[in-house]
């Protein structure tokens, strides 16, 4: 039995058709370890096995839908036969574990750069809603290791839209339970979310029912492919990261329109990621976000959907707010980097005692597989 201070958590849910075995969710995590060419590889499968025995609901790493030029490099995709034979390979194994898991789909938007190898195979410009540079970024492979530049504004945005259902049909086709929309942290849905990042006249742009209608279509495309009751979002109002942030009225107008929205949707659950100082950084002297406390803010909006939250949630936090009904479920990050067993830990009350080690979090460009391995998969497991 969990200790009476988290209990709460290891209540099942059901979320649409699927009944998650707790609360204790993983948080996308992205680690860089699909080397070498973006396929799904063994020791990322190992690494899913771990965490599937004690887990309720697994979101993969952000998966990229199409090459991009990513700041990390060795990031899975499913985009190709080969990615979905990989992915195949790892929901397989998830499930035999008593897990389900949701592929996170991720279009990066003008975080890429042009000269990245990945970017320049794409034969494409990196795509934004504008043509508007986030301050920041570092390419470390990169000779000179340049920031973020100044992206091509998409004439058609439709193109995009489609690419996240094609990767949706072959998430589905990979075995996947579910999809989450990478909506949250300065990336292509958040980009056409922000006013500041989102200066486009046309239909797309201007108003906060203009600057939804890209996620909003493409939750509805999404839907198409999986049924309503196995879409996700992760939305992070707050911003800051990548350079996001808009005046706190314009916020919740934007994002209380948005909610409002894909909650009509019947969409399975919004993920709504608490503000984090350690992710808003600091321009021109000041933090760059628009803190708020997006539980009490918008999860009254949610009137179908599950409300789920993300950001710095401690066991007992999280239980706490699961038993005064403020969240359903919780998903934690960097404690299932270092205790693959962290659902496990939880319940049977053992300490989260593994150091990190904050070297190996995105493993190394060119490395071979038991350089990968290190700080990846072998962290130890408590007896239990």
């Amino acid at each position: 039995m969990a200790p009476a201070t988290v209990a709460s958590l290891f209540e099942p849910i059901q979320l649409g058709p699927l009944t998650l075995r707790n609360r204790v969710f993983i948080s996308a995590l992205t680690r860089n370890r699909s080397v070498p060419t973006n396929i799904p590889n063994a020791v990322n499968l190992e690494y899913y096995q771990q965490r599937a025995k004690s887990a309720g609901l697994i979101i993969t790493e952000g998966v990229l839908i199409t090459p991009q030029g990513s700041e990390w490099p060795h990031a899975p995709g499913i985009w190709n036969k080969e990615q979905v034979a990989g992915w195949k390979k790892i929901t397989d194994t998830v499930h035999k574990e008593g897990s389900f898991i949701f592929a996170q789909l991720w279009h990066l938007g003008r975080i890429s750069h042009p000269d990245a190898p990945e970017q320049k195979a794409a034969g494409v410009p990196v795509y934004a809603p504008s043509a508007i540079a986030a301050r920041g970024g570092k390419f470390r492979f990169i000779p000179g290791e340049p920031g973020y530049v100044t992206p091509t504004a998409i004439d058609d945005p439709t193109i995009l839209v489609d690419l996240f259902e094609k990767a949706a049909v072959n998430a589905k086709e990979a075995g996947f339970d579910g999809v989450e929309l990478h909506g949250a942290n300065g990336y292509l849905v958040h980009q056409f979310l922000d006013s500041n990042s989102n200066t486009r006249t046309d239909s797309w742009g201007g108003s906060a029912a203009s600057r939804s209608k890209f996620g909003l279509l493409v939750l509805e495309r999404l839907n198409k492919v999986f049924g309503k009751d196995r879409v996700g979002i992760k939305l992070s109002p707050t911003g800051g990261y990548n350079d996001m942030g808009m005046p706190l009225e314009e916020t919740i107008e934007t994002f209380t329109h948005f909610i409002t929205e894909a909650d009509k949707l019947g969409i399975a659950y919004i993920d709504l990621v608490r503000y984090l100082d350690v992710l808003d950084p600091v321009f021109d002297g000041k933090k760059r976000g628009t803190k708020h406390d997006v539980i009490s803010t918008y999860a009254h909006l949610m009137k179908n959907a599950k409300v789920f939250s993300n950001g710095g949630w401690t066991g007992e936090e999280a239980a706490a707010a699961v038993k005064d009904g403020k969240v359903e479920g919780v998903f934690f990050g960097m404690g299932w980097i270092n205790h693959p067993d962290f659902a496990a830990r939880l319940e049977h009350g053992k300490p989260l005692d593994n150091p990190i080690d904050y070297t190996t979090l995105y493993g190394k460009y060119y490395a071979s597989e038991e350089e990968q391995r290190k700080g990846y998969v072998d962290y130890p497991a408590a007896e239990c």
